[in-house]
């Protein structure tokens, strides 16, 4: 085993080549302080920062899949493993400044991730659509 948290989130992050340090920081205070864990009213109203949670960075250059054309994906849109690897880790030391635990799989390994998924909430955060 590599790495396991409690609870918290599982971020599987891409990358882009033009993803910058900004786009960085941004995401890691929004995954951060994303209001998705309920409150004792049963209400999504609290964050990773309010449950003290922790945060399994996973490195996933496939969710910019192109499925537009054929059968077989293209995955042209991630950044190459020489930009994307040091983004990872920014990200995790950037999220690590809010939340305790942060753990990290093995960039580019082929790896088996199990996710206790508490909830039906899944996320799908793209700071290029940001405002």
């Amino acid at each position: 085993m590599v790495a396991s948290i409690g609870n918290g989130f599982l971020v599987f992050l891409g990358v882009a080549p033009d993803d910058t340090p900004d786009d960085v920081s941004w995401l890691a205070e929004k995954i951060a302080t994303l209001r998705v864990f309920e409150d004792s009213a049963g209400k999504m109203n609290r964050s990773l920062v309010d449950v003290g949670g922790s945060a399994l960075v996973v490195s996933q250059f496939t969710l910019f899949a192109d499925c537009s054309r054929g059968r077989r994906p293209f995955f042209g849109a991630a950044a190459a493993p020489v930009v994307a690897e040091p983004m990872v880790d920014a990200f995790a030391k950037a999220i690590g400044a809010f939340v305790p635990g942060v753990s990290t799989g093995r960039f580019g390994a082929q790896m088996a991730v199990e996710l206790v998924n508490d909830g039906p909430v899944t996320i799908s955060l793209d700071s290029r659509l940001r405002i």
